[in-house]
């Protein structure tokens, strides 16, 4: 999330309450996640096996809790608890806004869009134009709809991401400021759930369709003319590159890569980044062929022990 203007450490610092090191006037542009910051960007790191990756990162402001030496042309703010002066952050430069009417003023819809009864449409969100949204659709705020996209009943656009702290006393939200962008020709099913990114983009790339059910989590990334079929559920953090084929019940674990043209067969579990144009399947997942062969042999096993009986005896 970039913030509507630039602010100095020194501002920053005192929303949050905390000490820091750097230039009273070092300027703060924004506030992301490690994986899309960039100069200018508050980063927070609460764990030491992470403070290399966050202070190298290219994020020049660090919410770290601890002093440590400050990188050359960095900034840090000193926190007891990054993860909750991040959520301070985030409600300060991103509030939550009640609505109080069905489709938000401040909404623009494209001509000759469709939206049927039963829609809500929050604020801030952006409309292409000959789109479909059947009855039931709920888009939350700032979402980035395209042109002729249509969107089936049940379906929800930007719920927070699924993204906690586990504390003494429960677990504790980190609270979401991204969005959903759904690029220009794609379709997508009824009850399907897209969430927003935490500090960034949930995009779903043009031309691509989404059967019923399916599940996409935050900041993932979905490529040009992918296919994804019913009951599929994709986690946090995930880039499906161009043309990735997934198929029902199939699902991935965080933070990686399908490569383009890579077709992922029905009840697979994505465990690592697979290389694009091959065909996979299973759990753990391997090549599909190479896969099948481990099936075959395995039906063997009964063969062979009984022959191995049969000798000894």
């Amino acid at each position: 999330m970039k913030f509507p203007k630039t602010h100095t450490l020194k501002e920053i610092a005192a929303i949050i309450g905390s000490q820091y090191v750097g230039a009273d006037d070092f300027p703060v542009e924004g506030m992301n996640e490690i994986h899309v910051v960039t100069p200018g960007d508050i980063v927070f790191v609460d764990h030491p096996k992470y403070y290399d990756k966050a202070l190298q990162s290219a994020a020049t402001i660090v919410l770290i809790n601890k002093e440590v030496e400050c990188p050359k042309g960095k900034a840090l703010l000193i926190s007891d608890d990054p993860f909750r002066d991040f959520n301070k952050l985030t409600k300060h430069f991103s509030p939550f806004m009640a609505a109080n009417v069905s489709i938000s003023e401040s909404a623009t819809i494209g001509e000759g869009t469709v939206i049927q009864p039963n829609c809500f449409i929050g604020h801030n969100v952006t409309i292409g134009k000959n789109c479909l949204l059947h009855a039931n659709v709920i888009v939350y705020d700032n979402t980035v709809i395209g042109d002729n996209v249509i969107i089936h009943s049940g379906t929800i656009l930007g719920a927070d991401a699924f993204y906690y702290k586990k504390r003494p006393e429960g677990f504790d939200q980190l609270l979401s400021c991204g969005r959903v962008v759904i690029e220009d020709n794609v379709g997508i099913g009824a009850l399907c759930t897209i969430d927003k990114g935490v500090t960034g983009d949930t995009t779903i790339g043009a031309g691509s369709k989404l059967d019923n059910q399916v599940h996409v989590g935050h900041d993932t990334i979905i490529g040009k003319k992918c296919l994804i079929a019913g009951q599929v559920g994709i986690a946090g953090c995930v880039v499906l590159e161009d043309e990735v084929t997934m198929w029902g019940q199939s699902g991935t674990t965080s933070g990686i890569t399908i490569g383009a043209k890579a077709v992922i067969m029905g009840q697979t579990g994505v465990s690592k980044s697979v290389e694009g144009a091959k065909t996979y399947y299973g759990t753990p997942i391997d090549e599909a062929r190479e896969k099948m062969k481990q099936f075959a042999n395995l039906k063997k096993i009964p063969e062979i022990l009984n022959k191995l009986n049969k000798d000894e005896r």
